[in-house]
């Protein structure tokens, strides 16, 4: 038995495909231009101002704090691009995320960059207990400057996926 769908039926089918894959792709954008950024913020503020780590060490830093630094060290380069592949995941997952939680808060008149503010210390506070129950090798996240460095880190990372996301999944133009 087959069932049929009038024109407004399949207009419908697709519309819902079309906003579901419309708005991963938003998160996915959002989540590499956010981890791309996030890293650039640890470039100037982690390494440069406040030389906390080489440079090198960014890509890596991922590896270490999931398996612990005796891991990424034993994994020599390849930490790296382990290290980059765990940011880049997570980033994109939680951008996915984003896109799909989004609509909601903008049906409310909510800005972008403040659920943006409020999903970076979700998704830090998350990350980090989920990394403290899978490693003992991680900073102390009850000290104050740890927090804050996060905090801001992610803000870093979640306002410009806000911004795609919202932009991306605006009104259409003409429409």
């Amino acid at each position: 038995m087959s069932v049929r769908y009038g024109k407004a039926g399949q207009d419908a089918q697709l519309g819902a495909q079309s906003s579901v894959a419309d708005t991963v792709r938003a998160g996915l954008i959002g989540g590499f231009v956010g981890a791309v950024t996030i890293w650039i913020y640890e470039a100037v503020v982690w390494v440069g101002a406040q030389h906390l780590m080489p440079l090198s060490a960014i890509p890596s830093n991922a590896t270490g704090l999931v398996f612990g630094k005796n891991v990424q060290e034993s994994l020599g380069p390849a930490a790296y691009i382990l290290g980059t592949g765990i940011h880049l995941v997570f980033a994109l997952a939680w951008g996915v995320l984003f896109a799909f939680i989004w609509p909601f808060f903008r049906r409310r008149g909510f800005e972008a960059t403040l659920v943006a503010l409020l999903y970076a210390v979700v998704a830090w506070i998350v990350m980090h207990v989920a990394i403290a129950v899978v490693s003992s090798n991680h900073p102390n996240y009850y000290d104050p400057n740890v927090i804050i460095g996060g905090f801001m880190s992610h803000f870093f990372f979640t306002v410009p996926l806000a911004l795609i996301v919202k932009q991306r999944l605006g009104p259409k133009a003409g429409g």
